[in-house]
């Protein structure tokens, strides 16, 4: 039987060798394949181009910038990673509409306070090319598919996980405590043998000793860790608790601000954790409105001007006296709140369709709203109180949810690349390095 592997390699050394046969002056006008990557192929100028992308961002955030070997490794290794994933959507069928992406670049723009115009201006500003951008954006866009359909999917957060995390925090003690984290990964690939897991625990017991004699972290960070943090100076931002790994916590939780932590052993090698800062956090407070409102909405029969006609109709007759809540019972097309005279009792930030929201906290108590449009019609709002609570238990709960949740993703992300990784067929041609 035909071995796949043998055959791709086969390929990849059928095309150096060709390339060796091409006049050196012809071979410089060439594109050169550095990596193969199942069926697919990285070529030196695609790994030239985001080594000096990522050289020039690392000095833009004051990181000094390892030697030139260990830098084009890591994105190498970085850029492999992204094609596999990208070749399993596209086997998977996972695609980006051209919609999707225009939405997805006006975010961005909103975001940034501009318009699309204005940012894609203040893109070729700083030298970056809009179709690049765009591109870029539509393979990150692609791979959070993918992962999502791939591992969020099956990750599920039970009320008695959330219940169980709470009960254990407050035995303890805990408090809301931010812990600002950096981290590195020597990996150890699946099935390894036991030499090449004792020479990667070396490696972690040498980086560690490095570590507390001073070495600056992101700069070894960028170096040695084999994780997707690592061109980012092995820096994992602000979490609680709940956001780290389960297998971080008990030596998260007894660290000091600058500790350098002993390897970690899990199945995808030997992590190092690094304490960067710590916080406290504060109080929960949120504003409720208590709200009322009249609907009428667009169908075959009632297009927008007839709809919003209507709406101004009884906004008239509330100004003249009619009473708010007899209209609603009578008018209102939202039948839910209709029988309690438009009535949506108190509602907390969020829980509103942006465009009646933002019309509702522009209101004084007991002003009626102009006519507002929003995807269910036309609306005429009243609000009829507001008052501050103190939203930090029912807030504590669902922040829990979500870090358990993205918790339980990362570990399942890392196990899952790891495997995508080590089951793939890779090339590379190291004197490319």
């Amino acid at each position: 039987m035909t071995n796949p592997a043998m055959i791709k390699k086969l390929f990849f050394c059928m095309w150096l060798s060709t390339a060796c046969l091409i006049h050196p002056a012809i071979a410089q006008t060439l594109d050169r394949i550095v990596a193969v990557v199942e069926d697919d192929v990285i070529l030196e100028r695609e790994l030239n181009a985001e080594a000096a992308a990522i050289a020039q961002k690392l000095r833009g955030n004051n990181v000094a910038i390892p030697p030139e070997y260990v830098l084009r490794k890591q994105v190498l290794e970085r850029m492999v990673i992204d094609k596999l994933q990208r070749q399993l959507a596209a086997r998977s069928g996972v695609q980006v509409s051209e919609e999707n992406l225009r939405n997805s670049v006006a975010d961005i723009a909103t975001r940034n306070n501009m318009s699309v115009e204005a940012f894609k201006q203040e893109l070729v500003n700083q030298g970056m090319d809009y179709k690049a951008f765009e591109e870029n954006l539509r393979n990150e866009i692609i791979i959070n598919q993918l992962r999502g359909r791939e591992i969020g999917s099956r990750v599920k957060v039970t009320d008695a996980e959330v219940n169980h995390y709470l009960e254990t925090q407050n035995k303890a003690g805990a408090n809301n405590t931010q812990y600002h984290l950096g981290h590195i990964l020597i990996s150890v690939s699946s099935g390894a043998s036991s030499l090449a897991i004792q020479k990667a625990k070396e490696q972690a017991d040498h980086v560690v000793a490095e570590l507390r004699k001073g070495k600056d972290f992101r700069e070894t960070a960028i170096s040695y860790s084999n994780d997707d943090h690592a061109l980012k100076g092995g820096d994992l931002g602000w979490r609680s608790i709940g956001q780290i790994p389960t297998l971080f916590t008990d030596t998260v939780t007894t660290m000091s601000q600058g500790e350098v932590s002993d390897p970690i052993r899990s199945p995808s090698g030997f992590h190092i954790i690094k304490m960067l800062e710590t916080e406290g956090s504060a109080q929960h407070i949120i504003t409720k409105t208590k709200v009322r409102h009249i609907l009428i909405k667009t169908n075959e029969l009632v297009d927008d001007t007839e709809a919003q006609k209507r709406i101004q109709a009884l906004r008239d007759r509330i100004s003249d006296g009619d009473d708010f809540a007899a209209l609603a019972r009578s008018h209102s097309e939202d039948k839910g709140s209709a029988v309690n005279g438009g009535s949506l009792d108190w509602v907390a930030p969020g829980a509103l369709v942006p465009p009646f929201e933002e019309a509702m906290n522009k209101l004084e108590i007991n002003q009626i709203s102009v006519p507002i449009q929003t995807q269910f019609g036309w609306h005429l709002i009243q609000v009829l109180g507001r008052e501050n609570q103190d939203d930090s238990a029912q807030f504590r709960k669902d922040k829990v949810r979500d870090e358990i949740r993205k918790r339980k993703i990362e570990e399942e992300t890392e196990l899952w690349l790891r495997r995508l990784r080590d089951e793939a067929y890779v090339e590379i041609d190291q004197n490319r390095l």
